[in-house]
Parts: structure tokens; sequence; C-alpha cells
């Protein structure tokens, strides 16, 4: 690197959990190509601890469904503000978006108008719902780096410059569980509940998990149910809730790694999202259960152009996992789900099978390396 390359100054901007995992990753991959980056954005620990100067903290931002951004507006719009001044100030040399449509691309408007070239990472899922965005995407945005293998296609027909750079998460240590190894010496059925990352995504769906679970506690003899806890919630906040509805049935919390929960389970009931794909490669059966208000999903349903709601069946084209959403995704329903399946033992197995075929079609390791080229050659 020559001396005018070494004080390149990049922005990065995550609203939530995951992008801050896959941000972080890809700044350290970005670093090993040009130890002179500076970094600066809006994100969370993950990005802090991969030396990047948070201007905003996303925790702040994180919303789920369309009502609920009602909520967080004034923080939104403060957090616009603040990554908009600074790109008038420190005017980057590339502004880097992870997901999180609706804010970063109001951002990207403002870097487009100073001539700062943008590159989208992890796509915003515009093929399932509002896909009028891709116009603004294509006038805004000058490279788009996608994890899903249709993803590409999709861009590809809207000529806007596409890479499929395979999934970040086949960067992590979940490898298919090894059942001989994990299984409990006694012979315990391990069920897992995931019931997001959000607050308000868990005070939806684990009440329901929860109570699913004490129906299943009645029916099956040997069970214990494992709760995975996302690293950004509090520990009190799932013991209120759990106190609440778990009744005697018994409950573990797993802190972190959604990756020590899926490899003792069985099966897993799971909050419709990215911990859907974790489960896929781990080669985890699951039951996908989905939940907003109604006016959000009343509001959703209008503008969704896809049949399925799950990454696992949209990528397989087709429902290999059983989707519960809305009403649908009462407790007595997903208990009679769950059970149909544990009693079906070669149709768990031909599913762990099609779930493998998911992890194949998600390209290989090396998601942050492939965009970290990218970026460096945008720089």
């Amino acid at each position: 690197m020559g001396p005018f390359s070494a004080q390149k100054r990049v922005m990065i901007i995550a609203g939530e959990a995951s992008g801050d995992l896959h941000g972080a990753k890809l700044v350290r991959a970005m670093r090993e190509k040009n130890n002179g980056l500076l970094f600066c954005g809006i994100g969370g620990q993950s990005l802090k601890d991969a030396g990047v100067n948070i201007l905003v903290d996303a925790s702040k931002l994180a919303v789920v469904g369309i009502t609920e951004t009602f909520f967080k507006m004034p923080n939104l719009l403060k957090g616009m503000a603040v990554a908009k001044k600074n790109l008038k100030t420190l005017h980057p040399d590339l502004l880097i978006l992870i997901d999180f449509p609706d804010f970063n691309l109001n951002v990207a408007a403002t870097a487009k108008k100073l001539g700062i070239p943008v590159l989208y990472y992890i796509s915003p899922q515009i093929w399932a719902w509002r896909p009028g965005r891709v116009k603004k995407i294509g006038e805004l945005v000058n490279h788009v780096a996608v994890i899903l293998p249709f993803e590409k296609d999709f861009y590809r027909k809207h000529e806007i410059p596409v890479t499929f750079v395979g999934h970040p998460l086949l960067d992590t240590n979940l490898s298919p569980q090894d059942t001989a190894l994990e299984k409990p010496a006694e012979d315990v059925t391990v069920v897992g509940l995931l019931p997001g990352s959000r607050d308000r995504e868990i005070a939806r769906l684990l009440p329901v998990m929860l109570d699913a679970a004490r129906i299943l506690a009645g029916q099956i003899s040997n069970v214990k149910f494992i709760i995975s806890q996302a690293p950004a919630v509090k520990k009190n906040y799932m013991e209120e809730i759990i106190n609440k509805h778990g009744g005697s049935a018994g409950f573990e919390i797993i802190t972190g790694d959604v990756g020590k929960v899926l490899e003792r389970c069985e099966l897993v009931i799971a909050a419709s999202g990215t911990v859907t794909l974790e489960a896929a490669i781990s080669g985890t059966p699951m039951v996908i259960i989905y939940k907003v208000s109604p006016a959000s999903y009343w509001l959703g349903r209008a503008m969704v152009r896809v049949k399925h709601i799950g990454l696992v069946n949209l990528i397989a084209g087709k429902e290999i996992i059983p989707e519960l959403l809305q009403d649908e995704a009462s407790p007595r329903r997903i208990a009679d789900t769950v059970l149909e399946m544990l009693s079906d033992v070669s149709g768990l197995e031909r599913l762990r099978n099609e779930l493998l075929g998911i992890k194949d079609a998600l390209g290989g390791p090396g998601a942050s390396e492939r965009v970290a080229d990218i970026a460096v050659g945008m720089l």
C-alpha cells in the first residue's frame, strides 16, 4: 500500500444484532487487506470490538414490524441525522450499508449527493416485499453483495451490479450435529425455543412457545426445553416471562451462541428469521412461527410477494419446514405440529438431509472475505 491510501475512511451502518456481527467480520477482513483503514459508523458491541468508532449505538434503533417503527421514530431520525452529518464532515471514501433498508436507503441518498460510493451488503428483502424499492437501490447503490442464492437473479434482472458472496453464517462454527455425540446419556427429548433477538418479538413469541412447551411436557414423558437468549436481551426480562407462562415444565436458558442450543436439540421452535438458517446449517429440524401486531401483518400481507416467510422454505422453493403464522401460531397448534414431527423418525431423518442441502445452496465459507475484496476494490 502506497502512502496515499494509508488513511482511507469507511463508514459502516448496521442497525441490528446480526448485521453488527457480520459487519465486524467484514471490517476485520478489510483490515487484513489494508491496515490503514479508519472505520466509523452505527452498530453495536461487535463493530465496536472490531475497532469501529461508533457514532450511534444500534440498540437504540432496532425495530420489528411496521407499526413498531412508530415508537422508535425519534431515535431513528436522530440516528439518520448523525449519519448524514458525518458523511458531510468526514466525507468517507466508502459507505457500507448492512440490511436495515428504510434507514440505510435514506442515508444512501445523502452519500449519492456527496459522490460517496455505496456498497450494500446483505440486501434488504425487496424480492419479498415492496419490490418498488429496487429502483431506489439502483439509483443510490454502486454494488450489492447478496447472501441468498436467488437474490442475484433478482438484481441482475434489474441491471444492478451484484455479487452472490455466500452466507456469512457459513463462516461460523455451525456444523451438522453429530447426534451420537451430543445425545444425553438418559433418553431425554430436548426441544429448543428460539424466540428471536428483540424485546418486542420475544414478548410476543416466547409466551406462546412456553404455553406450547407446557402442553408438550404433558404429552412426552421425558422432555427438556432449552431457551436461546440473544446476547442483547436481558436475562431477567426472559425470566419474568418464563415465571409467568412456564408453569412447572423445566427450562434452561442458554445465552449467546445459538449453536450451543442447536447441537443439543432434537427439534426447535423458532421465530422466523436468520436463526432458521442457523438451524438448517446445523441440520436441526424446526417449526417456524411468526406473529406481529394485526396491523403490521395486514399491511405486510398486502405488500408481500412470496409464498413462504421462512428463509429455509424460500431457498428450497417449497415448504419443507412447517410455518405457523399469526393465529395459526397458537400453543395447541405448535405442540401438535412438534409432536407429529417427533413421532415420525424417518421423516425427521429425511428433513435433516434436506436441511443440509440448504447449506450447500448457501455457497461455501468466506463471505466476509469476498465482500472485503469488493469493498477494498471500491476504495
